[in-house]
């Protein structure tokens, strides 16, 4: 049969199967009374499935018995039917294997039903989804055959609605609704970049989550666009869902990205007034044909109006239809058009033409004449222009008001102006350098801030404004002192001028505190941001983006004080009005709060998806710096889970980006290497990690000088690594060189950090006593600078404890080790820390005789799932505790755990490390014990 018949034959087959013999009897004479020859065809074809058994090819396997709930299929158990079609059926499902209950959409072929061309298309629909990685599509989680050859599909569960019906009972207003038409778009646009054509959009295959999330589902049908024609056309059965078909679909020609350009007009057509585009007298599949190819679309307006005639839609019909009607008749309209080159070129386009109509811009879809442009200005300042009017209608009696009011319009030209004139004149001899030298941006910066103290001396608000503009820019070179200094001028300069504008005190705000919070210094940035939050939330439209902004890094700098459930608050806030904006590079900036939020809770699944949707969200997006931290969060994040090379390609990534963004002596850039050193020594290679750490010293001693903070973090790497290595005494040499420099003013923020590292130093080097000291002087600082109840204070608790029982005094440790499980498991923030201070107070247990407590909490350490790298290390202390503590009552099997303990990590870890050489210790003095009591 011709493909192009078979397309159009396909779907009435489809509505006909489902039919009683009765209303498919009817249905097939109407087909007669219209084409007898297709009602002959599809005659025939009925006429076929009823006999299938005699006229099908045989199945490439015997048919499966017959699926139920409780079947299981690969590591699969069936819950219940989800949905069924013409290829297969989908079914809840949980996992039974693999250590973890996840549930699962499980989409299997008919069982028994092996025809080949439903197999081609059930593995493209794997190749596809194994294509595509994106928070709005759902994502394949496994594939494979059953043990009876069924092949399946494992796809994210999604619960919630068809968007149409979410719309429906949730009665989202217009704007919410367009917000979540627009995250579809951003799916089917990251589908169409990777070559694909869904070809079957439509609200059952997008689902809103409780979360108000959608998600684009079911790609049984779609089309890889770098595949052949002819290689598509053999596998296709069924080629779309008729009501939501183009019309090249329903003529059988081929399909191209303008293909789904149209199904989305259809849905956001439904989604805006509750109807399909035709409003036909019956379901008759042919009239629906017709229609889709020779008629004209109603207006959503006019459609939201005729049907509130007929009582099926409340009595807002006018009031809707007064805001459908224009730019988003039109909008939907270019949509559906006919031909698919008048409708918008791609979906991009589409989204971006409601992003404009909901920000009172001009839209493509309307033609653009001067008296249109005029009316949308007149929109978007109503506020403006009605006041402008009552001005004038009541000139007389407000005079002062006016006055007030123009002084105020003409102070603000005066500002821009006056910054305008400042910028052009900051440039105008740049032309004048030698042929070849470089633009020396911190000297044009100097420049310019020595310029504006002359030209806008008597312009407060532009000179604050030059120096809010010059801090930020210092910022982005990393000179975060200097920005600093520049962004208190600018505060004193607003502090005394009357009625500064809101939008100025927050960016200037804003900067300040990231400078603060670069420099470590959260506190003074909660003091400073935090009285302004009520000026930020009471934001509201063209000034919304700033104050999302600042309640951003407000919200940042309550998380490095440990106030990390207001943080998240805040941040959610924030992404929730930026999913309404629908601007991707937003979204991916508070996605990126979020993930690092899910990392200090210690929920290491829920950060890593974070910082996937944040990468979705930057595909295609043009900021650089934002995708550089995004990729450095998420290679930490990977590093964390133990996929050492997929972290490595992410830090790789961000380094290539931020080397070509930055200049090399940026502190991005030192940072991006020292993680890729960090990936050396947790493979054991310190040799290299070392060679690393000495360029990395080398490059920021010679760029940025001795004595800065950058400085001393490189030397407390080379510390970190001679440590690993087992050189104590050059640990602590390099250690001191930094704990040194972060003694200086300015860069106490790190000092804790550097004492508690000494610590570890003295502790390799056999000095507890030394160590303690360094412990106790961490804990001063930390509880100074944190909180008594941090959980932090809790780990340095822990390394007390570890110092006293060191020396031999566990009684004297007890208290410690107790504190710092009661501060860790006071907080969500990480678990790490918490199974660490169980994992010492077991161990000191096992010390002062409290064998069975002691060897419960060691034996369910044991058996932590290994999610992360330092879960990994955590079970094998544990393991080697345990048999420890075993030593006398069961010496042969606890030394037999050991050497396989000691066999496991050397592989592991070749080159030694210092828990290769604590588990050594362990199992020497073991075996010591062991040849003891044999004598």
């Amino acid at each position: 049969m011709d493909p192009a018949r078979w397309q159009r034959l396909s779907p009435l087959l489809d509505l006909l199967l489902d039919m009683s013999p009765a209303q498919r009897e009817q249905e097939l004479s109407r087909h007669r009374q219209l084409d007898p020859a297709l009602a002959d065809e599809l005659a025939a074809l009925l006429a076929l499935e009823e006999d299938a058994d005699d006229n099908f090819p045989p199945p490439l396997h015997e048919p499966q018995p017959t699926l139920r709930p409780g079947t299981r299929i690969g590591p699969y158990v069936l819950e219940h039917v989800l949905g069924e079609g013409g290829m297969g059926m989908v079914w809840r499902a949980k996992r039974a294997e693999g250590g973890y209950q996840r549930r699962v959409a499980l989409k299997l072929l008919r069982p028994g039903f092996a025809d080949h061309r439903l197999r081609l298309r059930f593995s493209r629909e794997r190749d596809i989804l194994a294509r595509l990685e994106h928070p709005h599509i759902g994502r394949l989680l496994d594939a494979g055959v059953g043990d009876q050859g069924q092949p399946y599909l494992a796809l994210e569960y999604v619960e919630g609605l068809p968007i149409t019906d979410y719309c429906r009972q949730h009665g989202l207003a217009l704007e919410a609704r367009l917000a979540l038409f627009r995250q579809v778009c951003q799916a089917v646009s990251h589908a169409h970049a990777n070559l694909i054509v869904h070809r079957d959009l439509k609200p059952s295959n997008i689902m809103v989550t409780v979360h108000g999330q959608t998600r684009l589902l079911d790609f049984g049908i779609a089309k890889l666009l770098d595949t052949p024609d002819g290689a598509v056309a053999r596998t296709e059965l069924r080629a779309f869902t008729l009501h939501y078909a183009a019309p090249e679909q329903v003529r059988g020609e081929p399909v191209t990205t303008r293909t789904d350009v149209y199904a989305l007009g259809v849905v956001l057509y439904e989604m805006l007034t509750g109807h399909k585009p035709y409003r036909l007298r019956g379901e008759n599949p042919l009239q629906w044909e017709q229609a889709i190819i020779a008629v004209d679309p109603q207006r959503p307006s006019q459609m939201v109006l005729s049907a509130s005639e007929t009582g099926e839609v409340g009595l807002d019909a006018h009031r809707q239809a007064r805001r459908l009607r224009g730019d988003l008749d039109r909008i939907v309209l270019k949509a559906l058009a006919k031909r698919p080159e008048d409708r918008y070129p791609s979906v991009e386009a589409l989204s971006a033409d409601l992003g404009r109509h909901m920000e009172g811009l001009p839209v493509q879809a309307q033609r653009q004449s001067l008296a249109y442009r005029l009316g949308k200005y007149a929109t978007r300042q109503r506020w403006w222009l009605l006041a402008a009017s009552l001005t004038i209608f009541v000139l007389v009696g407000a005079a002062a008001v006016s006055l007030r009011q123009a002084r105020e319009a003409m102070r603000e030209a005066q500002r821009a102006q006056a910054m305008q004139n400042f910028v052009i004149g900051l440039f105008d001899n740049t032309g004048a350098a030698p042929r070849g030298d470089a633009l020396d941006t911190r000297k044009l910066l100097e420049d310019g801030v020595a310029r504006g103290e002359r030209e806008l001396a008597g312009q407060p608000l532009a000179h604050a404004e030059l120096l809010a503009v010059v801090g930020r820019l210092r910022l982005g070179l990393g000179d975060y002192e200097q920005a600093l200094a520049l962004l208190r001028r600018g505060q004193a300069l607003l502090d005394a001028t009357p009625d500064p504008p809101a939008q100025l005190r927050l960016q200037l705000a804003t900067q300040r505190g990231r400078a603060l919070a670069q420099l470590d210094r959260g506190a003074e940035c909660v003091a400073v941001l935090g009285p302004l939050e009520p000026l930020a939330q009471s934001r509201r439209g063209p000034e919304q983006g700033v104050a999302n902004e600042f309640l951003s890094q407000y919200a940042r700098c309550l998380r490095q004080i440990g106030r990390r459930d207001e943080a998240r608050t805040l941040f959610e806030q924030v992404l929730a009005r930026q999913r309404l904006a629908g601007l991707p590079t937003n979204q991916a900036q508070s996605l990126l709060d979020l993930a690092q939020t899910a990392t200090d809770r210690g929920d290491e699944p829920a950060a890593f998806e974070l910082y996937r949707q944040a990468l979705a969200q930057l595909h295609g997006q043009s900021d650089t710096a934002l995708q550089i931290d995004v990729l450095r969060g998420f290679g930490a994040a990977q590093r964390l889970r133990g996929e050492t090379d997929a972290a490595q390609a992410s830090f790789n990534r961000a380094l290539t980006l931020a080397e070509a963004f930055y200049s090399p002596q940026h502190p991005t850039v030192g940072n991006l290497r020292a993680y890729l050193m960090a990936l050396d020594v947790d493979r054991g290679r310190y040799a290299q990690a070392e060679r690393q750490a000495r360029t990395l010293l080398a490059n920021v001693q010679r760029r940025l000088g001795p004595q800065h903070r950058n400085t001393g973090l490189a030397w407390n790497s080379l510390g970190i690594i001679a440590m690993e290595r087992g050189d104590s005494a050059q640990a602590l040499t390099n250690i001191e060189q930094a704990v040194a420099i972060w003694r200086a003013p300015g860069n106490e923020g790190l000092l804790h950090g550097g004492l508690f590292n000494i610590g570890l130093a003295q502790l390799a080097a056999g000095h507890p006593e030394q160590a303690l000291g360094a412990f106790q002087a961490c804990r001063q600082l930390r509880v100074e600078r944190y909180g008594a109840q941090s959980e932090i204070v809790g780990e340095a608790d822990r390394m007390i404890g570890q110092a006293l029982a060191d020396a031999g005094t566990p009684d004297q440790a007890a208290p410690w080790f107790d504190s710092a499980v009661r501060l860790t498991a006071a907080k969500t923030a990480m678990p790490l820390r918490q199974r660490s201070a169980v994992l010492a107070q077991a161990r000191n247990r096992a010390r002062l005789g409290q064998t069975a407590p002691a060897q419960a909490a060691l034996a369910a350490m044991t058996r932590l799932p290994i999610d992360t790298s330092e879960t990994q290390r955590l079970v094998w202390r544990a393991r080697a505790y345990l048999a420890e503590s075993r030593c006398d009552g069961a010496a042969p099997s606890s030394a037999a755990e050991l050497k396989a303990l000691q066999d496991e990590l050397h592989d592991a870890q070749p080159e030694g490390g210092t828990l290769v050489r604590e588990i050594d210790d362990i199992a020497r003095a073991c075996n010591a014990r062991l040849l003891a009591g044999n004598r």
